[in-house]
């Protein structure tokens, strides 16, 4: 089950608020959320301090909101490790692609 909560809305700036478990279907819930900010050109935060868990789809997402500008805050010391984890082999097979040129 996963909750999500509009905690705060300041002029162009949003703070959603993520509480349970982000898996499956629910990362599109989560993507739909954060578009209805992104499209009207909201800052956006996403408060993760009461996420207990995300599967590899929700960190995908999370990577991708991020790369969009969204802050992730509040993460747990998990949710971190897997966050650079999934990071990690992008930045490994850029430097592959880069020893083969």
């Amino acid at each position: 089950m996963l909750r999500i909560s509009e905690i705060e809305l300041n002029g162009d700036a949003a703070t959603l608020r993520l509480e349970g478990r982000l898996v499956g279907t629910l990362a599109a819930e989560v993507e739909r959320a954060c578009e209805k900010h992104l499209s009207k050109g909201h800052r956006l935060a996403l408060d993760l301090a009461d996420l207990s868990f995300a599967d590899r789809a929700a960190i995908a997402l999370l990577q991708q909101l991020r790369s969009r500008g969204v802050v992730l805050t509040n993460c747990s010391p998990f949710l971190n490790e897997e966050l650079k984890q999934a990071v990690l082999p992008t930045r490994q097979q850029t430097d592959k692609d880069r020893e083969l040129r």
